[in-house]
């Protein structure tokens, strides 16, 4: 995974859905929370890592649940709930500060049209093609 072409709020984003897919896969899998050497949950990190650099809504996100765009497939979106319900209230004692920040994102009004060309995949391909 390639963490340094997030930043802002979607690195934040990454970082807190990284440590929930740990705390999942410790209780759920065998790697025990080496989500390196847990093919499943580090596919699933590496979709979600694909999904934020190129979320319409750019570093204006809201949580995926207030979320009108619906971006994962149908069974990662399934699998994503999974590991957020299990993970979500046991976030509190080992990273208290992610799991508040969340929280209060989530009490965040509902968005609206995500604007134009917002995308930090798009943005970062823009200043790619201005150094060109």
């Amino acid at each position: 995974m390639n963490e340094e072409i997030l930043s802002g709020k979607l690195l934040r984003e990454f970082k807190t859905i990284a440590a929930m897919v740990h705390i999942y896969c410790k209780a759920h899998c065998d790697a025990k929370g080496d989500v390196a050497n847990c093919p499943d949950c580090h596919a699933f990190l590496d979709y979600a890592h694909t999904k934020l650099d190129r979320c319409p809504y750019g570093q204006a996100k809201p949580t995926c649940n207030k979320c009108p765009v619906h971006c994962y497939k149908p069974d990662l979106k399934a699998k994503a709930r999974e590991i957020m319900i299990y993970a979500g209230p046991r976030m509190l004692l080992p990273h208290p500060i992610m799991a508040i920040r969340h929280l209060l994102n989530e009490r965040g009004a509902v968005p609206g049209k995500p604007p134009a060309a917002a995308s930090n995949r798009h943005i970062r391909n823009a200043k790619e093609k201005l150094h060109d």
